[in-house]
């Protein structure tokens, strides 16, 4: 069963609205112990202003943060995730375009934010899974009947009748469809 951005994503999000000043965002950012702030306008999400962004855009160019307005230092264009994408879809959005961190949004709602640091705390889970996985084929189960009930391994879909035919669990349908090819 696929770990869905939902189950993950970090909220409530913190944002800012793209008029306001790049201080009050830094400001913000260090009350929150947050390394990101999603950047509004009109309750829509726009972009994102990082750390990395303050650092590379503000601070290096020695511009005054209460001189300067958020929506022209922030990251664009902002990518996306949705709640029921998978975190490995999520995970692969940001290394293709180089990003830390994916705002969630829903109906066109920020409903959260999904980070490398999100994904990388479920990976002991994800190493207990495997694990199991890989000592489940260690030891192959001993068939002992010829039909049981479960998830077909061909279609996916329930069945009372599910019999082993190479070496896969088959509904009759699967059965049946093999063997007319």
């Amino acid at each position: 069963m696929p770990v869905l951005v939902k189950d993950i994503m970090s909220k409530p999000v913190l944002k800012i609205d793209s008029e306001e000043v790049v201080e009050l965002a830094g400001k913000l950012m260090a009350k929150a112990r947050n390394n990101s702030i999603v950047v509004i306008r009109s309750g829509k999400p726009i972009g994102i202003l990082t750390d990395s962004d303050l650092i590379k855009k503000v601070v290096a160019k020695n511009i005054k943060p209460s001189a300067i307005r958020v929506k022209d230092v922030m990251s664009r264009p902002l990518v996306m995730v949705l709640p029921d994408e998978t975190v490995l879809d999520a995970s692969r959005k940001m290394r293709r375009n180089n990003l830390k961190r994916l705002p969630v949004i829903s109906d066109g709602k920020l409903v959260g934010l999904i980070s490398t640091t999100d994904i990388a705390k479920t990976i002991p889970e994800m190493e207990d899974m495997l694990e199991w996985k890989l000592k489940t084929r260690e030891f192959p189960t001993e068939i002992k009947e010829n039909m049981t009930s479960g998830i077909c391994d061909i279609c996916g879909n329930y069945s009372e009748e599910l019999k082993i035919k190479d070496e896969q669990w088959m509904c009759e349908d699967c059965r049946e469809e093999t063997e007319s090819e």
